[in-house]
């Protein structure tokens, strides 16, 4: 295999902080040697969640069995998914906004047809149900763990917990009619095409908000990890929490 020189459009400060949290957990289990150095392999899981490189192509750029690719990359995974802030964190840190922004997105997994779940009648593609919370100015606050991609936006967020939450909380939230009868502090657009001229009023100002999330979806999508997913559907929450990790770090 031809291994060439290449880059990754993240900064050496997370690059370090990564490498903080490995080298913690290689002391926190008294590991004496690896065969990759600790900031040899942070660079190694942050090539695979930001750039979406395979296990084989990693392998053979940094000289390592596939086998011990998948190791350090997943051990990487683990210890910043185990860093990513819950619902009741989020929340807590939400209520300093003014409102936020509610929308689903689907992740796209290598599925055939006959597994059901995971098939999306609404994308017409195989995937996975994420439900991505923003700020008013469209910066990413949290994501959810994934269901299969059959799962109705609606039904996600509730079985998340997210619309009792943002409740309980009594945050203002802009959301996509998909969430149509979510009710609570949930705003969702009108539905029909004879409106009446304040609610096509109320839908255009709607969608003028709504549409920052957005930025957020292109944001999560730019880890090129999540515009394909080739991986057990068990590990893809994993992954996700992982690469919000570093989203906050980066943009901190």
């Amino acid at each position: 295999m031809l291994v060439y020189p290449s880059s990754i459009d993240l900064s050496t400060r997370t690059l370090r902080f990564l490498t903080g949290q490995l080298t913690a957990r290689r002391r926190e289990i008294g590991t004496r040697w690896r065969r990759l150095p600790a900031a040899r392999q942070a660079l190694l899981a942050m090539a695979h969640l930001r750039c979406g490189d395979t296990y084989a192509q990693l392998a053979a750029g940094f000289g390592i069995g596939i086998a011990t690719a998948f190791r350090c990359i997943r051990e990487a995974v683990d210890i910043l998914a185990t860093l990513a802030p819950s619902l009741a964190e989020a929340i807590k840190a939400i209520r300093a906004k003014a409102f936020v922004i509610l929308d689903g997105t689907l992740l796209p997994i290598d599925r055939i047809a006959a597994d059901t779940p995971y098939h999306s009648g609404k994308h017409k593609r195989h995937g996975m149900n994420v439900q991505v919370l923003t700020d008013p100015f469209g910066r990413l606050l949290r994501a959810s763990p994934a269901l299969p991609g059959s799962t109705h936006d609606l039904t996600a967020a509730r079985q998340h917990g997210i619309i009792e939450a943002l409740a309980e909380a009594g945050l203002r939230c802009w959301a996509d009619k998909a969430y149509q009868g979510a009710g609570g502090t949930v705003r969702v657009p009108f539905r029909g095409r004879r409106l009446k001229r304040w609610k096509r009023r109320h839908n255009t100002t709607h969608a003028k908000i709504r549409c920052l999330g957005e930025q957020a979806m292109a944001t999560l999508k730019g880890w090129r990890l999540l515009r394909k997913l080739r991986r057990s559907t068990n590990r893809i929450t994993d992954a996700v929490k992982a690469i919000l990790v570093l989203h906050h770090h980066v943009s901190a």
